[in-house]
């Protein structure tokens, strides 16, 4: 991690003001991580509510801008994989928030679902919710297609769960 004087300099304030804000280095990693990973979800959040009430194309959006991010965002990646014991933490983050990554993200998923798949049974739901957070991780680990196209594939996975009678 970048020497505080540094960090200071590139924000354009004085070392004090940023040891006041923060206290110590691991202070401000942790920020900067809490600060991407509510933009992380917020994204996602807003890839879902754009396509309310639509199941596949919802799930498919999610998904989608959640392994583009990770594509994208060597932080991000770096946090999710951590989070699942992986080898993916990024260098001298160790403070990162290891666990409630996954937990908050089925947490808002399956919040969202009951609201705009109401016609999802609860049984159905969970089990839908469980395995788009873990296909979505089992494609960052290893992708096996373009985030377009891994995000259309458990988008209908996710489909089928949820509707496992297919929809009347």
């Amino acid at each position: 991690m970048p020497r505080t004087t540094s960090i200071a300099r590139a924000a354009g304030i004085s070392r004090q003001t940023l040891s006041n804000e923060f206290g110590s280095k691991e202070a401000i990693g942790k920020a900067l991580v809490q600060r991407e990973l509510e933009g992380f979800l917020l994204g996602i959040q807003g890839e879902l509510d754009a396509h309310r009430g639509e199941l596949e194309a919802a799930a498919a959006a999610g998904v989608g801008c959640t392994l583009q991010q990770a594509v994208d965002n060597p932080l991000v990646k770096g946090v999710l994989l951590a989070d699942r014991g992986g080898r993916g933490r990024p260098p001298r983050l160790s403070h990162a928030p290891p666990g409630p990554v996954f937990g908050t993200a089925m947490t808002m998923l399956d919040a969202y679902a009951v609201e705009a798949w109401p016609d999802v049974d609860e049984g159905s739901r969970g089990l839908a919710v469980e395995t788009i957070v873990r296909l979505t991780v089992s494609h960052i680990v290893q992708p096996v297609a373009s985030p377009e196209e891994s995000a259309r594939r458990i988008a209908a996975i996710t489909g089928r769960i949820a509707y496992p009678g297919g929809r009347a």
